[in-house]
């Protein structure tokens, strides 16, 4: 059973553009698909990490936001990163689904139990997961993942009882 999600943020979470402002701010738009869905996943007990390779204070407004469990910016090894995670929260791959869309995701999408691509990520990461998705980053492809895994795993009722 899946009870931990990994996301990736630019090309997952966002479309993979990075906008700067005159004065230096950087800008990304997230999707509210993906945001309900993650939030919802919460409420059901599950866990979400965002591990990511860039550092930016608007990914950490987001997951607070979301009530994202666990955040690592400025990851170079993923796949470590989640194996500590998986120690201390005593889970195994087996328990994980996971999103990226480039090369410095593919490790760790093949670890995982199951692996998930954006329609426009990698041609080289599309060859190595398990599901290519219809939408792009950034046009609700999480929720598009978590609407699948929760149709697998038998939970679409529990999750929309709790939007009723």
């Amino acid at each position: 059973m899946i009870e931990l999600l990994v996301l990736d943020v630019d090309g997952c979470l966002t479309n993979g553009e990075i906008i700067y402002s005159n004065n230096g701010d950087e800008q990304k738009i997230f999707n509210v698909k993906d945001g309900l869905a993650i939030a919802s996943w919460v409420k059901l007990g599950k866990k979400v990490a965002i591990i990511t390779g860039r550092k930016s204070k608007i990914v950490e407004i987001r997951a607070n936001e979301l009530g994202v469990n666990f955040l690592f910016q400025g990851v170079k090894t993923k796949t470590a990163k989640l194996e500590t995670i998986l120690k201390n929260e005593y889970l195994n791959f087996e328990n994980v689904a996971a999103i990226g869309d480039d090369l410095n995701d593919l490790s760790m999408l093949q670890n995982v139990a199951w692996s998930f691509t954006p329609k426009d990520g990698s041609h080289f990461v599309q060859d190595k997961v398990d599901t290519v998705l219809s939408l792009n980053g950034g046009e609700g492809v999480v929720r598009e993942m978590i609407e699948m895994i929760l149709k697998k795993e038998g939970m679409t009722k529990e999750f929309l009882k709790l939007w009723q």
